[in-house]
């Protein structure tokens, strides 16, 4: 059985979407490869590191990674379960007017200076909207285009992205902090049990945090979770299950958290996402 899973969603002249699963079997670093273009990747499920030189990123679906052609990564799964991402390649005349200039290098092929920026929940279930759309079967090209595009602007917008700045042993603090929570996530953590588990006090967790992601811990968490539920949202009937299933204490929280958050209730979002009638 094949380590990657790869299925191409949609391919026009402006955009490419992949969805692509990959089994995490090697925890370890992997030999290096090389991505032949520039492209976007968004996790949506699991959680997996991405090693550029002496730079690490966690990624986990509050994040884009920003794959760069030609240049030389290796990735570890620290945590079991493997991962998913859908893949969104644009056509390079229309990314570089997309891209705020201070994110890229100067010359061709476009590439960029960072290698991760923490998306919003408007990207996040953009994300979502779009894959359950096209694994459905039922969003135009046209449609699916516009979501891209729509998607790929937010995700690099200054306005709507968030790029951590801490030094790098913060960030590492931090990093070690998500993969904790990634490892479980609808166990109820307490702050001293993940500061426990990385080394550090809960106040100098709480402020590393919060200085290298722009958000608390708590929320950091709160998003994962509902990530997840935009994830499985298509295969679940009964979603108040969905619900305590991923740790909320019941419907009502999970229905309130998912509304505060996407703007919409689950059941609203599942409609849309698979053009269901209540």
């Amino acid at each position: 059985m094949s380590e990657f899973t790869v299925q191409t969603l949609l391919r026009t002249p402006t955009v490419t979407v992949r969805d692509v699963y990959c089994r995490g079997d090697c925890r370890h670093k992997s030999a290096e490869e090389c991505a032949a273009a520039t492209h976007l990747v968004f996790p949506y499920r699991g959680v997996y590191v991405r090693h550029v030189g002496r730079d690490e990123a966690v990624a986990d679906a509050s994040q884009v990674l920003l794959f760069n052609a030609q240049e030389g990564y290796s990735v570890s799964h620290p945590v079991d379960g493997g991962d998913a991402s859908l893949v969104v390649a644009v056509d390079e005349n229309l990314l570089r007017e997309i891209a705020p200039p201070a994110l890229l290098h100067e010359g061709v092929p476009l590439r960029f200076r960072r290698q991760r920026l923490r998306i919003d929940a408007r990207a996040q279930a953009l994300v979502a909207l779009l894959r359950h759309s096209l694994r459905a079967g039922i969003a135009e090209p046209l449609e699916a285009e516009g979501l891209a595009l729509t998607l790929a602007q937010r995700a690099l917008g200054p306005r709507t992205t968030h790029a951590a700045a801490a030094s790098m042993g913060r960030q590492r603090l931090v990093d070690r902090a998500k993969l904790v929570l990634s490892g479980d996530l609808a166990r109820r953590w307490t702050l001293a049990e993940i500061a426990a588990d990385v080394g550090v006090s809960p106040v100098y967790l709480t402020q590393s945090f919060q200085q290298v992601e722009g958000l608390p811990l708590y929320r950091y968490q709160l998003r994962l979770r509902l990530a997840r539920a935009l994830d499985l949202i298509a295969q679940y009937d009964d979603l108040s299950a969905l619900g305590l299933e991923l740790g909320f204490s019941s419907h009502s929280h999970f229905s309130a958290a998912f509304q505060q958050t996407y703007g919409r209730s689950p059941t609203e979002f599942r409609q849309a996402a698979l053009r269901k009638s209540a």
